[in-house]
Parts: structure tokens; C-alpha cells; sequence
């Protein structure tokens, strides 16, 4: 059984609650700012209260705020795992600098091309031909942008499905709802049955419900407390168990690799202001003598340095040269010293 955990409040509070590296799939549609200028003129039909829907319009998430939203994004997110990002044409040329600039690799906006009702495709089937319509004035707009950012490299689990995602519009749901179909497509593209999903502006949880459906943990979050009990009641329709009190687990920090002794008394002798060529020299040796001994057999007759010193091995006392204890003449050792 799927388990979900869901959270009433700020997006970027959430997001800042959970472990570094715990998640495996960020599937999100903020409440974008250009929403406004929509319902300003217009030209959208989900005001305050709509036919389509009688829920109320919810707070806006301001472009300025994309900036730790993105920050936040990448740091919980595991090394390999992808982000899709919900948006129309505008709010998409504001994102995607900002998500690059926190550390996203951007792969391209892929578009869900929006069509009537009984045209129902599921994700296993992305061929239908979607029939025109749309809101607005010039050039009825029938789509909307999903940006799709990388964070390191994972492969998706199908590489045959197409950028343009054709689904249909969801009527009498909640302001702006994305079909879950649409969802189940990233959901089996980027994630694998067990592993986190986590939307932070969730509205009625259809990317939870699509999680939850194929067996993925969800973690959702709302500003509106009205669509945090929606999201709860659909998500335990689908059978899965709510847990307050669980949290995913972060991945373990990459190893440290110890400093070599020589490297610890070099920094030790930088960090002081004291002249440290003897110190570099001794450092020079310690670390080339492994790669020495790999590419060929050392001789252990002692052997001239340019100061004339005998030396066994390490470095010369008087020129801090390395010490040539194979034989080669100073021409061939050329570069290695």
C-alpha cells in the first residue's frame, strides 16, 4: 500500500523541513503570477467563483520567489532525479533562467496540448490526435508548458514518448486541475515504484493520486486548507495511507577522502605564511611516488641529484629536487620533477 504525507502551509517552508537528497520527483503547478493578468482582463473563466469549479481561487506564488523555490528544489532532491515544472509561456522564460542558475541542468518545455473531453488517452497511449480549443483572444491558447530540469543524469524510463502530451481538460474539478493521466506519464518516466514524489503546490493531489496509483510515496503541501482535506480525501479513495509522522530519508554524504599526511603538512605550513618550498617539495614526493612505482620497477641503488648529495630516496637536503632512484638521466626525467 502506498503511504502519503501531507502538509497545510507555506511551499518553500515545506521544502525546507525535509533532509538534503530525500526525493526522488518534484511534479509541481504553482499558482503562477501571470494567473493575474489572466483574470484581470479576462481571459481566463476560473475567477473568485466559476462555473467550472465552486472553489475558491487560491493565493498567488510570486515570480520573485522562484529563486528559493529553485534553491530548495535542488538541495532535496537527489543526485540523480528530474523536476517538472507546470507553467504558461510566460512564467516559463522567468523559470527556467532560475532554475538554471540554482544548478538544473534544462532539458526542454515539453507541452501538454489540451483536448475536449472524450478524447481520454492513459499513459500507455500517446497517439491521439487532440482536437482544437482554448481560452483567450488571439489564437485560442490550447496548451500549457511542463519544463522538464535535470538535476545530475538520469535516464528516462521510456525514450519513446513524444513532447507533446495530449490529455484532456478536467471540468468541474478544482481551479487550474491537471488530468491525472497527464501525471501518471511523469510519474513512470521519472521515478520507479517505491520512491518519493513530492508536490508542493498540490491543490486536489492529482500528482499524488497519479503517485500513489503506481506505487510511489507522495508528499504534498497547500496553502489552502480547503485543498489539503480535498487532496486527503482523494488520496485515501485510492487506498493509500496517510502518515503524518513519516519523512524520507536523505542519501548518505559522499565519503571523504583522508588528506595524505603530506598534503595536511603542506596546508598546515600554507596556512602559517611560512616558506614552504622544502614542505612542497616533500609533498611533490609523496604523492608521485605511488604513480612512480605503478609505471615502472624502482631501483634501490642510491643515485646522484644535480646538488651532488647521495641520497637513498625522497628529497634532495640541499636543492629539494626529487631524487631520480631508477638510473634515468635528467632528460628523460624531464616533466616528472
Amino acid at each position: 500500500m502506498s503511504a502519503f504525507r501531507l502538509h497545510h502551509g507555506d511551499a518553500i517552508e515545506l521544502m525546507r523541513s525535509l533532509p538534503d537528497a530525500s526525493i526522488d520527483l518534484i511534479l509541481t503547478d504553482s499558482a503562477y503570477e501571470s494567473l493575474e493578468k489572466h483574470r484581470a482582463v479576462g481571459t481566463t473563466t476560473r475567477l473568485k467563483k466559476s462555473a467550472a469549479s465552486s472553489n475558491e481561487w487560491f493565493p498567488i506564488f510570486k515570480n520573485d520567489r522562484f529563486e528559493e523555490f529553485f534553491a530548495e528544489a535542488f538541495r532535496v532532491l537527489k543526485k540523480n532525479s528530474h523536476l517538472f515544472f507546470f507553467c504558461d509561456q510566460e512564467t516559463m522564460f522567468v523559470a527556467k533562467p532560475i532554475g538554471e542558475r540554482a544548478g538544473f541542468k534544462f532539458w526542454k518545455p515539453v507541452v501538454w496540448a489540451k483536448t475536449k473531453q472524450g478524447t481520454t488517452p492513459d499513459a500507455d497511449d500517446l497517439v491521439v490526435e487532440h482536437q482544437a480549443m482554448g481560452m483567450g483572444y488571439h489564437m485560442r491558447a490550447s496548451c500549457e508548458f511542463v519544463l522538464f530540469f535535470e538535476k545530475g543524469k538520469r535516464k528516462l524510463s521510456n525514450l519513446g514518448i513524444r513532447d507533446v502530451l495530449p490529455f484532456p481538460i478536467v471540468r468541474n474539478g478544482y481551479p487550474t486541475q491537471k488530468p491525472v493521466e497527464l501525471n501518471r506519464v511523469f510519474v513512470r518516466l521519472s521515478s520507479l515504484p517505491g520512491e518519493v514524489v513530492l508536490d508542493p503546490f498540490m491543490g486536489s493531489a492529482s500528482a499524488g493520486i497519479a503517485a500513489v496509483r503506481n506505487d510511489r510515496l507522495f508528499i504534498g503541501c497547500d496553502i489552502k486548507e480547503s485543498a489539503v482535506e480535498l487532496a486527503r480525501k482523494n488520496l485515501l479513495a485510492e487506498g493509500a495511507k496517510e502518515d503524518p509522522d513519516w519523512m524520507p530519508v536523505g542519501e548518505p554524504p559522499a565519503p571523504q577522502k583522508e588528506p595524505s599526511a603530506a598534503r595536511k603538512r603542506l596546508a598546515a605550513v600554507l596556512a602559517s605564511g611560512v616558506d614552504g618550498t622544502s614542505d612542497a617539495a616533500h609533498f611533490i614526493a609523496e604523492e608521485a611516488a605511488p604513480l612512480a612505482s605503478v609505471s615502472r620497477p624502482v631501483d634501490a641503488a642510491a643515485t646522484w641529484c644535480a646538488c651532488a648529495g647521495e641520497q637513498t630516496s625522497g628529497v634532495c637536503t640541499c636543492c629539494g629536487k626529487l631524487i631520480r632512484i631508477d638510473g634515468r638521466t635528467e632528460e628523460e626525467d624531464d616533466g616528472l620533477v
